[in-house]
């Protein structure tokens, strides 16, 4: 059972504040591009593999969740104008994310504009949910997810291998974006380990040791989709572990010791 968390003070919550205006003054001076302009739509490649395709087409639809992402998660944080306002600001770069995958599939002709209507429809009559009704859990789970979800971008732009520059241009901006998600995520997990030591470790260690990706839980056929991912070497349980556990947990200053439990991922 989870133990209470110290409630946020003043100056915990000014400190996050500040965690997010520095976040959104880099993103806005180094980081945001434009999805009509900066990506080479022309060169999409038709013949692209059509597994890498179906990859595309996973990652698009657990971006389609974000309507619960964001009306689950913000109730949680609305006191909290950090969090909620860096809810506001990753659920417009998520929504980007989307579009650009999308457009991607529908202009390399890897799905046509009736497949993606019913990938739409198929994703809308699912829904997603809190996993921790704990507003630090939720936070701890998404510095793993977001850091997660780059190695997975970052995976699938390598096997890709630059074959077709337009999917390697979005799949460039993506992964730099969800990079400085899992970062601004990880600092503000590294402040309530300064605030509350104990009741972060407890969530932690909960999160690290029973991590699922979205798409195994999300999707009607989810297992099938995660062993294509895992298949082609884009995230397995090994990924994981070395890729996001161990960085992750060496920058938040902190060892495989602190978060010993019960493993738990599903990732096949």
């Amino acid at each position: 059972m989870l133990t209470a968390l110290t409630p946020e003070d003043p100056r915990t919550q000014a400190k996050i504040w500040k965690l997010y205006r520095d976040y959104f003054d880099v993103s806005e001076r180094k980081r945001r591009w434009n999805l009509r302009e900066d990506i080479p739509w022309d060169q999409c490649n038709p013949g692209l593999d059509p597994a890498i395709a179906d990859v595309v087409e996973t990652f698009c639809m657990v971006e389609l969740f974000l309507p619960d992402y964001l009306a689950k998660q913000l109730p949680q944080v609305r006191g909290n104008k950090g969090r909620s306002w860096m809810l506001a600001s990753w659920g417009y770069e998520e929504s980007k994310h989307s579009m650009a995958l999308n457009d991607w599939m529908l202009g390399g002709k890897h799905r046509t504009e009736r497949q993606l209507n019913e990938m739409d429809t198929s994703v809308f009559e699912r829904e997603w949910g809190l996993k921790y009704d704990d507003p630090l859990a939720s936070v701890v789970y998404t510095m793993v997810q977001e850091i997660a979800t780059r190695v997975n971008y970052r995976n699938l732009r390598k096997i890709a291998g630059g074959q077709c520059p337009a999917l390697d241009q979005v799949l460039e901006f993506v992964q730099i974006d969800e990079a400085a998600h899992g970062g601004f995520f990880r600092q503000l997990v590294s402040i309530y380990l300064e605030e509350d030591r104990a009741a972060t470790l407890e969530r932690i260690r909960l999160v690290i040791n029973t991590f699922s990706m979205p798409a195994d839980l999300l999707l009607a056929n989810g297992r099938q989709r995660m062993a294509d991912i895992v298949a082609l070497g884009i995230f397995d349980d090994r990924i994981y572990l070395n890729e996001v556990v161990t960085p992750l947990l060496a920058q938040l200053g902190l060892t495989r010791a602190d978060i010993r439990g019960p493993r738990a991922i599903r990732v096949a």
